[in-house]
């Protein structure tokens, strides 16, 4: 374990996520949409904190689930006085109980719980250089877990490099809205959670590309529109999250 790589991945994090000018104004005009004060919001990989920060900035109680011990520490100091912020260091999974996290230190941003992500992503030429160099266990719970301990969400983010189905997998309720990031190089990865949402209720959709934190659409997508939208050339060159939302009758 490498002293160096850890505090050069944090300290890059920090910088990339609370250094960059008017990212928390747009993300909370993004998080509008969704939620409003008092709100009970799931931040699912909180990792350096800057959608949790907006979330309680627009006056919602968050629940910020980070299952690297430096970053589930950054979370406590940064948020050890709001009364709002509620830090969890544990994994959303599929069951609860004890998992194996893989560590990127110096680029902990892809630090993933899902091994088969992990193999794939580390043969394409955008991660390159990437190490997953250490290997810890931790503890994961359900979103149905959380929502037994916490009450339901208005809205849950999900940022879980690979393992956006797997914390899915571990729902079997609608919620009225939530968001999954995607991969352009890994669309049945987001196939296949669509499939899963629309197990659950009649969702629509929305796109938001790249740190943008605007929908790409102003009318709700099918899932079907969405697979198309992702697979056209322009959309393959960066990554991005679906948003969803329960379908509301005409």
């Amino acid at each position: 374990m490498s002293r160096l790589d850890r505090t050069v991945g944090l300290l890059r994090s920090i910088a990339i996520y609370h250094g960059i000018p008017f990212r928390q104004r747009r993300l909370r005009e993004l998080y509008r949409h969704f939620v409003t004060a008092g709100d009970l919001v799931f931040d699912v990989g909180a990792h350096a904190g800057n959608r949790t920060r907006a979330f309680a900035a627009l006056g919602c109680r968050v629940v910020a689930l980070e299952p690297q011990p430096d970053f589930a520490r950054l979370l406590r100091l940064l948020f050890a006085r709001s009364p709002r912020v509620h830090v969890l260091e544990t994994a959303a999974a599929e069951r609860d109980g004890r998992i194996d996290l893989a560590v990127s230190e110096r680029t902990p941003t892809v630090t993933t719980l899902d091994d088969g992500w992990r193999e794939l992503r580390g043969r394409e030429a955008g991660f390159a250089g990437v190490e997953w160099n250490r290997a810890i266990e931790i503890e994961s719970a359900t979103l149905d877990t959380l929502i037994a301990r916490f009450g339901v969400p208005a809205f849950v983010k999900i940022d879980v490099e690979g393992s956006e189905l797997r914390v899915l997998c571990g729902l079997t309720q609608a919620l009225p809205a939530l968001s999954f990031e995607y991969l352009p190089t890994a669309l049945p990865d987001v196939r296949a959670c669509l499939a899963r949402l629309l197990e659950l209720a009649p969702y629509r959709f929305n796109l938001c590309v790249g740190e943008s934190h605007r929908l790409i659409s102003t009318r709700w997508l099918a899932a079907e529109e969405v697979s198309e939208v992702l697979a056209t050339p322009s959309m393959q060159r960066r990554a991005g999250d679906v948003y969803a939302r329960l379908e509301t009758p005409s």
